[in-house]
């Protein structure tokens, strides 16, 4: 049962137990007079962000075909049901936009087609300088954003459940992007790769995009009642910093990702079944390995060979196999410095964890490290920073009626300490009301000598568009001593334009342990509030003015008084897409016990009073050359921390990027001092947009580093792929910065057959 929300009254009673029993006395006010507030507040909200329909054209058989080259010139496109009706999001909420955009949508028996139609007054403007894969938008704190280019952008949601789509996006180039959304943004998976083509075209008005995407990359429901998706578009014109949407044009936590929020298509009847609805990417690899540390001066030379295979069991269910598992492609962490006594968190790269991954997210995934997870699929094939043989494993992943479902099992191979291991998980969330959920989850990893397994429920409620309820409860339980406690938190977030609040309560009990998620501190009562006001004054260029204030309040999980702070910032953002803020804090750090800073810094245990400083400025993407660079000071442990860090990215034409990152860390306190510098510089040549090539170089002095990565892939077909990687590192050993300390090259060859 979802806190908060309930069907029954012996339901609401439950609930009303549960906070009366976890929920500190003075949060318990604050949430009841907010959500009176924020009761009327809805009842006086801001105009309807949503807008009619796009009906599809089917292509008859026999007829004129399209031809994917960027053009609308064919029947069909003149025949097709056209939709202009596009809303400023930015810079002028609701206005109707200043450029016209057309969409047409049609289909035949095997894809879908998006032709776009994006007009300009002045041709000359429209900004284009990527060529590669997966630049055109980023995932932020708050949804989807665009870079720096002009670009459209296409939120499909094909069972209409108004909670999961798929993005597919491209500028003036023809570069692509793709996305998965899950529960209206709580998860955006941007690594996600699908099998889909798109072409561009330079216009003397504008330019004009075709999409082609075929339905077996797409998961939908055979219903004959189930003709309408939902479906969006989003156009960014980057020389006015104009971002337009069909739907959800709203800034009040809307946007591309908000699947609810989304207009319909339709039409979509006598789709294809799919016929046997299989098809396998086996894979060749290649390559020379040399670690000097574990096997000697010499090199050892590896052939192997492996498969991925996709079959469509119904309709929007697929199951995933994997044998002989391998990631040579995927690109190497970035060099950070750990700063804290709590452990750092990468996010996931691989390609088969990858895809459906949003629906096993379980518990609190805040932005950057998160405090819980009860999945987290980097457990799996990674020890101590080296790959795990991967010996196989499948998934079963989709849709059944009202329910999202998930089932992951992998068997890992022994290496690095660890025997061999099972992992598995499974996962249900049943659809309530127009977008929430509530859902069951259950995890288990196991050897010949441990087991660890973890439970729990969660859910998600939207009692209206601008307010977004969730919390979880888990139970995890080990072999051996140790590993059995609690964990649970509720969240609640309340955005409009000119007023948002986010606020949170979590529990960790002293001893849980996951086994298959990630854990960032334990044995903590955590109360997190952040309020944040938006103007919108007409002076120095600005098109917004953000203040924020944050709380938090950290006790242990028996109530003594660990850690507080109390913060505010403000963002200014202007009218040419540049923006800055400056925060200041002050903050509480109680050490029960001391921890290790660097090899030979100790932090003692003690009361520490803290502050913090820090300010920077952005520039906007969109310029041949764009920076970054932000400055900390900070009261430190009973010393002091000073933090620069400067970006400077360069593109000077459409095929040549160029970026250098410089981090500098200067720490004093009572145990010693110390430097530390993070320098990372990355090249990417993008030769069209299936042939490719990037480096990245990366210096750490604090662990006395050095690394190279440089991959080439060339996409020799839809879906399939020829890399070539080699990655390099040196020292880490005995202080000696060029002693080589591994060294990988591999040339990997994947052939994608449908049948």
């Amino acid at each position: 049962m979802l806190p908060g929300k309930s069907g029954s009254d012996t339901g609401y009673c439950r609930t009303g137990s549960f906070l009366r029993q976890f929920l500190p006395a003075w949060l318990k006010r604050f949430a009841v007079t907010c959500g009176l507030y924020l009761a009327f507040a809805s009842l006086l909200a801001g105009q309807d962000s949503l807008t009619g329909d796009i009906r599809v054209q089917q292509i008859d058989r026999g007829g004129e075909p399209i031809a994917l080259d960027g053009v609308l010139n064919e029947a069909v496109w003149r025949d097709a049901d056209v939709s202009t009706a596009f809303r400023q999001r930015e810079p002028d909420e609701g206005k109707p936009a200043s450029e016209t955009t057309e969409v047409r949508v049609a289909y035949d028996a095997t894809a879908l087609y998006i032709g776009v139609v994006a007009r300009t007054d002045q041709a000359s403007s429209i900004v284009a300088r990527v060529l590669e894969r997966d630049m055109v938008m980023q995932a932020n704190w708050d949804g989807l954003s665009f870079g720096g280019d002009d670009a459209v952008a296409v939120m499909l949601d094909p069972f209409h459940d108004h909670r999961n789509g798929v993005v597919f996006a491209t500028n003036a180039n023809g570069a692509e992007f793709d996305a998965l959304i899950t529960d209206e943004g709580r998860e955006i998976n941007v690594d996600w790769r699908g099998v889909w083509e798109v072409a561009s075209q330079r216009t003397a008005d504008g330019w004009s995009a075709e999409f082609a995407i075929p339905f077996r990359t797409l998961r939908y429901s055979l219903d004959p009642d189930a003709s309408t998706w939902g479906f969006n578009v989003s156009r960014m014109i980057k020389s006015k910093n104009e971002e337009v949407l069909l739907s959800a044009w709203g800034r009040a936590n809307e946007g591309i990702h908000r699947v609810s929020r989304a207009g319909h298509l339709v039409g979509m009847s006598d789709l294809p079944s799919g016929g046997v609805a299989l098809e396998t990417t086996p894979y060749v690899l290649s390559g020379v390995d040399q670690n000097p540390a574990a096997s000697g001066p010499g090199a050892d030379h590896r052939i192997e060979m492996g498969f991925d295979a996709k079959y469509q069991v119904r309709p929007g269910l697929m199951l995933d196999l994997t044998l002989n598992t391998d990631f040579a492609q995927v690109e190497v962490d970035n060099e950070r410095v750990n700063l804290s006594r709590f452990p750092l968190f990468f996010p996931e790269k691989r390609s088969f964890f990858l895809e459906n991954a949003g629906i096993f997210q379980f518990g609190d995934a805040s932005w950057g490290r998160p405090p819980f997870l009860m999945f987290f699929s980097r457990q799996i094939g990674i020890a101590d920073d080296r790959e795990v043989p991967v010996i196989g494993g499948g998934r079963l992943t989709g849709r059944v009626g009202k329910q999202t479902v998930g089932v992951l099992n992998v068997l890992t191979d022994a290496a690095f300490g660890q025997r061999r291991t099972n992992f598995a998980v499974a996962r249900v969330k049943r659809d309530v009301g127009d977008n929430g959920f509530l859902g069951l989850m259950a995890t288990d990893r196991r050897d010949t000598d441990s087991w660890n397994t973890a439970w729990g429920f969660d859910g998600s409620v939207w009692p209206f568009d601008a307010l977004n309820i969730e919390g979880f409860f888990a139970r995890t339980e080990s072999s051996g001593t140790g590993g059995d406690d609690v964990v649970y938190g509720i969240t609640t977030s309340y955005q409009t334009e000119r007023f948002g609040f986010l606020g949170k309560h979590l529990y960790l009990g002293p001893d849980p342990e996951a086994g298959m998620g990630f854990i960032a501190r334990k044995d903590m009562r955590e109360s997190w509030g952040m309020t944040r006001l938006t103007t919108q004054p007409s002076v120095l260029g600005l098109r917004r003015l953000e203040f924020y204030v944050n709380t938090d309040l950290i006790t242990s999980a028996d109530g003594r008084l660990q850690d507080w702070q109390v913060g505010s910032s403000i963002f200014p953002q202007w009218e040419s897409g540049d923006n800055a803020f400056l925060w200041h804090g002050r903050s509480f750090s109680r050490l029960d016990e001391g921890f290790d800073l660097t090899d030979d810094v100790r932090i003692p245990a003690g009361d520490y009073d803290n502050w913090e400083l820090n300010a920077g400025v952005n520039t906007t993407a969109g310029r041949v050359i764009s920076a970054s660079a932000m400055g900390s000071l900070q009261r430190f442990y009973g010393g002091r921390l000073t933090t620069t860090s400067a970006d400077v990215s360069w593109r000077p034409n459409v095929h040549l990027a160029f970026s250098l990152c410089y981090m500098y860390n200067d720490a004093d306190v009572p145990g010693g001092a110390f430097t530390a510098d993070v320098v990372s510089a990355r090249v990417a040549f993008a030769a069209s947009t299936k042939l490719s090539a990037k480096m990245l170089l990366q210096y750490n002095s604090l662990d006395n580093t050095l690394s190279a990565n440089v991959r080439v892939n060339l996409i020799h077909r839809p879906g399939s792929d020829l890399f070539i990687v080699y990655t390099e590192r040196r020292g880490d050993i005995d202080s000696r910065l060029w002693h080589l300390s591994e060294r990988d090259a591999v040339m990997k060859v994947t052939y994608l057959m449908r049948f």
